[in-house]
């Protein structure tokens, strides 16, 4: 497995998995996901930065086109929602209807406690039936491996 974190480019080939959900207030569920991935022929990339510079002013925007060419750039998306008392995670939606939007190939799951859960479920349901929100981190990233080994 080959890694790459915000805000570093990446400019290389191959098999490329962008790990999209919550940040904000929620746990660190990328560090748990890249370790279970690690055994993959894969470019994973982290929109989760181990050090976010917040007194810079422009952190954000760059963070936001970070995020953007290279959600584009992989060739499998996987959005993982956790349960936070405080996070709604709206940027995370916000990019899950996107690439629903655009055809894109992702894998979804929601912690059962995941304040937006219903919403996620019943949106899916309508505009990609053929998908299952997965309920577990596990269950989410085992699909992802099927989803990988399928594309190849």
């Amino acid at each position: 497995m080959r890694y790459v974190e915000a805000p570093e480019e990446f400019a290389g080939s191959g098999f490329c998995l962008f790990l999209a959900g919550g940040i904000s207030d929620c746990p660190d569920w990328q560090k748990a996901a890249t370790a279970a991935l690690d055994d993959l022929d894969v470019t994973v990339f982290n929109p989760r930065r181990s050090n976010f510079p917040l007194h810079d002013p422009n952190a954000e925007v760059a963070q936001v086109g970070w995020e953007y060419r290279h959600l584009r750039r992989a060739h499998l998306v996987v959005f993982w929602f956790p349960e936070s008392s405080t996070s709604h995670q709206p940027i995370a939606l916000y990019e899950l209807g996107a690439l629903v939007g655009e055809g894109g190939a992702f894998v979804v799951g929601t912690d059962p406690g995941y304040l937006r859960r219903t919403n996620v479920v019943t949106q899916l349901a309508l505009a990609r039936p053929e998908l299952q929100v997965h309920t577990t981190l596990a269950d989410t990233i085992e699909a992802s491996r099927a989803a990988i080994r399928a594309s190849r």
